[in-house]
C-alpha cells in the first residue's frame, strides 16, 4: 500500500525555500477526500453528526479564504476530479486545486499563520491522501 501524504516534512520546507523561486509560486493540489471526515486529530472542530470528506474540506476552504486573500493569495482553481486521460485507471484524485501566492515567502507566512492553523482540522479530517507541487511561472522551460 503506498503511503498517504498529508502534511510537509521538514526538508521539503527547506527544498521549496531553496528553490529559490523569485517572484509568484502556484501550489498544485491534488486531493483524495475520505468517504467519511475524520475528526479524531481535532475533535473540538467536529461537527454534531458526522459529515463526508467534502462537506470537511468546504469547511476547510470557507475558513482558509479570508486568510489567503490577506496575504495577498487567492484559489485561481477549485475543481473536481474524475478519471484520467492520461494516467492510472485505478489512481483517483477527488479535488485538484491551483493556489497562487505572491511569493514563496508570502505562503508561507499564510502557512504558519496562528488563526489560519486553527482550521487545519477541517482538512485534517477531510483527506485520506493529498500531493502539493509548487510551481513556478515560467516564460520557457529552457529559460
Amino acid at each position: 500500500m503506498t503511503p498517504a501524504y498529508l502534511e510537509p516534512t521538514q526538508e521539503s520546507g527547506r527544498a521549496l525555500l531553496m528553490r529559490g523561486i523569485a517572484g509568484p509560486v502556484v501550489m498544485l493540489n491534488l486531493i483524495r477526500l475520505r468517504d467519511v471526515a475524520d475528526y479524531s486529530e481535532a475533535p473540538e472542530l467536529a461537527p454534531a453528526t458526522p459529515i463526508s470528506g467534502a462537506q470537511a474540506f468546504d469547511l476547510y476552504i470557507a475558513h482558509t479564504m479570508p486568510f489567503l486573500k490577506d496575504s495577498g493569495g487567492e484559489l485561481a482553481l477549485l475543481g473536481r476530479g474524475g478519471p484520467f486521460f492520461i494516467g492510472p485507471p485505478d489512481e483517483r484524485w477527488d479535488v485538484a486545486m491551483l493556489v497562487r501566492q505572491g511569493s514563496v515567502q508570502s505562503f508561507v507566512a499564510f502557512a504558519s499563520n496562528p488563526a489560519y492553523l486553527v482550521g487545519l482540522g477541517h482538512r485534517t479530517a477531510a483527506i485520506s491522501d493529498s500531493r502539493l507541487l509548487p510551481l513556478e511561472e515560467v516564460a520557457a522551460l529552457s529559460g
